[in-house]
């Protein structure tokens, strides 16, 4: 099986250096100073479940030297879907499938409409890693695992293929029945616990403990259900509950990817996250006053970052 994977920050660096290491043909799709450093040094992951190091890497910068692969991981920031889905256009033959791992709901829909539905799956992970540099991260905590399915549902030997590799590099891979639901019910995390602790600059620890930011963290959870379900996506009615107990058992240091690159000054997922909720919500009727205050809380921010609004720090 060939696999390439678009995008070698945290999620594309950590999974696609898993597949490579077990001997998976993985090429890597990067540039600018992460292409050099995989390039001179390899990709270099730090982790709890073992250090290792992928030398020679694999990498290019441009997809076409590639040719057709088998499977696309497309691993970039959620704002960066649609140029991707261009770019890649020279890895795909008849049966490639294109998965996307983003953080956020829309990124099948968005691939879909550039590169064909017939070669887009759904997908997800969970993963706390982050980059310690070009070609260079840390997984820090959780248990890695990938979950991957058709839109329509439908059985899938391509992806029961990319499982088996998957299990062969000893991280966690699911088929997801419907795969929707699953990327709802990460989405109900991600979007919640990110967008609080942007607001807030605390960790997970502070954010569930303090009843305020707890209460706020659960009806902002009861928004994204509602406009999932307006949106025809049937969350379980313990969807919310079942979120907070898995919110509750991550380290009190805990934070997430938008919100450390908000803090950081970096551009990052706002509109992919509470911005998708609020404008969700406002095309099916559905209110959204908790996730709504986030959004505009963190625009400022968020424009500031994408050099669209000048502020003192």
């Amino acid at each position: 099986m060939r696999i390439a994977v678009f995008g070698t920050g945290a999620v594309g660096g950590y999974f696609g250096g898993r597949l490579a290491a077990a001997g998976e043909n993985v090429t890597f799709i990067a540039r600018g100073a992460t292409l050099q450093a995989l390039r001179e040094h390899g990709l270099r992951v730090e982790s709890i479940n073992g250090d290792f190091v992928i030398h020679p890497t694999a990498v290019t910068d441009a997809p076409s030297e590639v040719g057709v692969v088998d499977v696309v991981l497309v691993a970039v920031k959620a704002w960066q879907v649609p140029e991707a889905a261009a770019a890649l256009r020279p890895l795909l033959g008849p049966g490639t499938v294109v998965i996307p791992l983003e953080n956020g709901v829309e990124a099948p829909d968005q691939l879909a409409s550039i590169v064909g539905r017939e070669h887009v799956a759904g997908g997800l992970c969970h993963l706390v890693a982050f980059q310690l540099g070009p070609g260079h991260l840390r997984h820090a905590g959780l248990e890695p695992d990938v979950a991957f399915g058709e839109l329509d549902g439908r059985e899938s030997p391509r992806l029961e293929h990319l499982k088996r590799a998957f299990d062969r590099a000893g991280v966690k891979a699911g088929l997801a029945p419907d795969i929707r639901v699953a990327m709802w019910e990460k989405f109900l995390f991600i979007a919640s616990l990110s967008g609080l602790g942007a607001v807030t600059r605390a960790p997970a620890g502070v954010v569930r403990a303090l009843p305020g930011t707890r209460g706020l963290l659960e009806s902002a959870m009861v928004e994204i259900v509602a406009v999932a379900r307006a949106n025809g996506v049937f969350l379980p009615d313990d969807a919310a509950a079942r979120t907070m107990a898995f919110i509750d058992a991550l380290p009190e240091e805990a934070t997430a990817s938008m919100q450390r690159d908000i803090l950081a000054g970096r551009p990052s997922e706002l509109e992919a996250q509470n911005g998708a909720v609020v404008r969700l919500g406002r095309e099916t009727g559905v209110e959204t006053p908790v996730n709504g205050f986030i959004y505009r809380a963190l625009l400022p921010q968020e424009l500031r970052a994408r050099g669209e609004l000048r502020f003192p720090a």
